[in-house]
């Protein structure tokens, strides 16, 4: 390895755990936060942009944070239902070359330049995560929850799937390929759910959470 590799790995560590450490100085008095992803390219008249506001304000009135990324579309949905409601609205934005411009509905904004240190963050930080229709991006971090739950590097959260039809194919895939071919267990399909009520996703939070409220840790990476 090259002096010049070896130097910017090491740059790219520090700044990493940089990144991680300023955003744990944000967070530590956070609790009980749901993440909500989708993507940055939904527009503001579609039903899941409504809907991620109507979900974002229910949640916010019974007492959770929102965490999104702090970008438009779902992202700014997820923050500007929390903030109109008067909860407290965490954006951890990254910066990208294209797409990712900051939403105004943020009560508590995190700046990450690596993908690892901001996903983490969500991972460390979230009691739940609600999954809009998106990108590649959304199905980076629905899987990244699904294998961090699965194999016991996260505590059990709720996982809920909105938007039934968008997400028919790929469960039907999961279920023809991976559960069939023995890649995932009966059980991972307990993981997650498929709800589109917002009063529905709501309870379903809400017990998770009231069940595990005298643990000491409940939320995060183990």
């Amino acid at each position: 390895m090259s002096v010049t590799k070896t130097t910017t790995i090491q740059e790219q560590i520090r700044e990493i755990s940089a990144e991680l450490q300023d955003a744990a100085n944000h967070l530590k008095d956070i609790s009980a936060a749901v993440s909500i992803f989708g993507s940055a390219r939904t527009k503001t008249d579609s039903p899941y942009y409504r809907k991620t506001i109507e979900i974002s304000q229910k949640l916010a009135q019974t007492g959770f944070h929102i965490i999104s990324g702090g970008g438009p579309g779902i992202m700014e949905a997820a923050n500007k239902g929390c903030f109109e409601a008067g909860g407290t609205s965490i954006g951890l934005n990254i910066k990208l070359p294209h797409e990712q411009k900051d939403n105004p509905f943020q009560s508590q904004s995190i700046y990450f330049k690596y993908f690892v240190s901001r996903k983490t963050t969500f991972f460390m930080n979230s009691s739940g995560y609600i999954i809009l229709p998106g990108g590649f991006g959304t199905l980076d971090e629905l899987f990244e929850a699904l294998t961090l739950i699965q194999t016991g590097k996260a505590h059990k959260a709720p996982i809920i799937l909105v938007g039934t039809e968008f997400w028919d194919g790929l469960l039907q895939w999961i279920k023809k390929q991976m559960l069939g071919n023995h890649y995932i267990s009966p059980s991972d399909m307990d993981l997650f759910v498929v709800e589109d009520d917002p009063d529905r996703i709501v309870a379903l939070l809400l017990a998770h959470h009231q069940q595990h409220l005298e643990e000491k840790f409940q939320l995060g990476l183990c």
